[in-house]
């Protein structure tokens, strides 16, 4: 079980403690956290985290494919997940498809 996380505050329970992910829950959180991060940002952990902040530097033609290869890299380590399908949105934002244990979830990220 992990914390739950939104907007980067600890989510409360409303009983002086706070809320527990488990399962799908727990697999989203850390889905986001991994797409959130820089990749290589923790020294110990340079496989940890996403490229995805390198997206701008490249040509708009090239972006969608490298959104989706940036995803599975960043993923690939999840045990029974797959990246299925990526759009990256002019906000943005990447909405990320998954399949996970037969189940479609979908995650939207923030992309600099």
């Amino acid at each position: 079980m992990e914390l739950m996380v939104r907007d980067g505050d600890y989510l409360p329970d409303g009983q002086g403690g706070f809320r527990r992910a488990e399962g799908r829950e727990a697999l989203l959180q850390r889905v986001l956290w991994k797409l959130s991060i820089r990749r290589g940002c923790f020294p110990l952990l340079p496989g940890l985290g996403s490229r995805l902040y390198l997206l701008c530097r490249q040509p708009p033609g090239r972006r969608e494919g490298l959104a989706r290869q940036y995803a599975a890299e960043a993923l690939a380590g999840e045990k029974d997940l797959e990246v299925t399908g990526t759009r990256l949105e002019r906000d943005g934002r990447l909405q990320v498809e998954l399949l996970w244990k037969g189940q479609t979830l979908r995650v939207t990220a923030e992309v600099e």
